[in-house]
């Protein structure tokens, strides 16, 4: 694996072999001493140029734990702020040596350009750009899916007719378009359920069902619900009457979480709006997923940088035919 853009590309092959490493990576979260030496002496470098606190800390944790030397760079404050191109700022990173480069941008290609120029001489991480797409959020989204369906420890297991309903605002979602890719590959049959004003306009051609009415989905009996954050700072359009016509009709109240089935499961990718488009019983219900997906974001994040940064191959078993995490972390 060169780089990390998009899951529309990742084959079904990649996808599990990644989400068998993340869960390689999660042992080792358990152990005492939960850092690993796999990938001392490579730098990683995190180019922000949009504001994130939860995916920034997690994929500067993942690199961390990785043994990675770490390079936070924010483009607030920068020379970015004074003008220079993302061409200046990549050929600045090559200059340092950088190996990996996490990057978030508010325009939909951003990371495509970066690992395709020539500018730079690293692997690239697509950490979401613009309204196109967020890889590793969907990653550890089917990641948190597989485990609380199949179990901890569910190695090789697709999501081969799991159904999963994501609500919300699809049009400005990223982590909605990763997802319907990444989800299809795998297997799962996806809904996209929101106001006919927050579908993109060429959402007949992903592969989902598309519906209006959160009511219909939820007695469906969907096996995930996925609510999505109403992204105010990149609405400037009246898409719907108000907050509190939008949590009535699309929002995941108290009682449509109590007619979802037994062993359905509650997703958000975060932050949440809180009595908007999830209530607080369904954020902290048994249901809710919440906090394991921030938690196994970092598992993720670090099976992305070590296929990115060990050359694409898991040369040797990340553990040994008991489940034991091996001593030098598996990478020879």
């Amino acid at each position: 694996m060169r780089h990390l853009l998009s899951t529309k590309t990742l084959s079904r092959e990649d996808a599990i072999t990644l989400l068998d490493v993340a869960e390689d990576m999660a042992d080792v979260q358990d152990r005492e001493v939960k850092k690993l030496p796999t990938l001392r002496g490579k730098t990683v470098v995190n180019l922000f140029f949009e504001d994130s606190t939860r995916t920034r800390i997690s994929f500067e944790a993942a690199a961390k734990r990785l043994s990675a030397d770490v390079i936070n760079f924010s483009a607030k404050g920068s020379s970015v702020s004074k003008g220079e191109s993302l061409k200046d700022t990549a050929q600045t990173l090559a200059a340092m040596g950088a190996d990996a480069v996490v990057v978030r941008h508010s325009a939909s290609g951003a990371p495509q350009t970066l690992a395709t120029s020539g500018w730079i001489d690293a692997g690239v991480l697509n950490a979401g750009d613009g309204t196109h797409e967020h890889p590793t959020q969907a990653l550890l989204d089917a990641f948190t899916m597989r485990r609380r369906l199949h179990g901890r420890g569910s190695r090789g297991h697709d999501l081969d007719g799991v159904t999963v309903t994501i609500v919300g605002d699809i049009l400005h979602s990223r982590v909605a378009r990763s997802n319907v890719w990444l989800l299809q590959t795998l297997g799962a049959q996806v809904t996209l359920v929101a106001p006919p004003t927050l579908l993109p306009v060429d959402v007949s051609s992903w592969p989902a069902a598309i519906g209006y009415d959160l009511d219909a989905a939820i007695d469906a009996g969907p096996d995930v619900v996925m609510m999505l954050r109403i992204q105010g700072e990149r609405m400037h359009a009246a898409y719907f009457p108000s907050e509190r016509e939008y949590a009535r009709r699309w929002g995941l109240d108290d009682e449509r979480l109590g007619r979802l089935g037994a062993d359905s499961i509650v997703m958000h990718p975060g932050p949440m709006n809180r009595g908007l488009e999830i209530s607080a019983a369904a954020a902290d219900s048994p249901r809710s997923t919440v906090r394991e997906q921030v938690a196994n974001g970092v598992s993720v994040r670090m099976a992305a940088l070590y296929l990115l940064l060990s050359g694409g191959d898991r040369t040797t078993p990340m553990t040994t035919s008991d489940g034991q995490m091996t001593s030098d972390g598996g990478v020879r």
